[in-house]
C-alpha cells in the first residue's frame, strides 16, 4: 500500500499518516511518500515515532517504508 503526500497541506498529514498506518497495518509493507519537504518529513517522522513502529525503511530520501509495527 503507498500513501502518496504530494499536494496535501502540513496541516493534514499527522491525521493522514496516522490513519493510514493504522487502517492499513496488516497489510505490510506501507509507503509513505513525502517528497523534498522536510516539514513534511518531519510530521511523518514523528507520527511514525508515535505509534511506535519497530521497523522502518528509509533508503530513498523522501519515502518511509514501514516493514513492522
Amino acid at each position: 500500500m503507498k500513501l502518496d503526500l504530494h499536494g496535501r497541506r502540513h496541516y493534514e498529514v499527522d491525521r493522514l499518516v496516522e490513519n493510514f498506518i493504522l487502517m492499513n497495518q496488516y497489510q505490510l509493507p506501507l509507503s509513505i511518500i513525502c517528497g523534498n519537504s522536510q516539514t513534511m518529513i518531519n510530521i511523518v517522522q514523528r507520527v511514525i515515532q508515535r505509534i511506535g513502529c519497530s521497523e522502518v525503511s528509509t533508503e530513498r530520501y523522501g519515502v518511509f517504508v514501514i516493514l513492522k509495527i
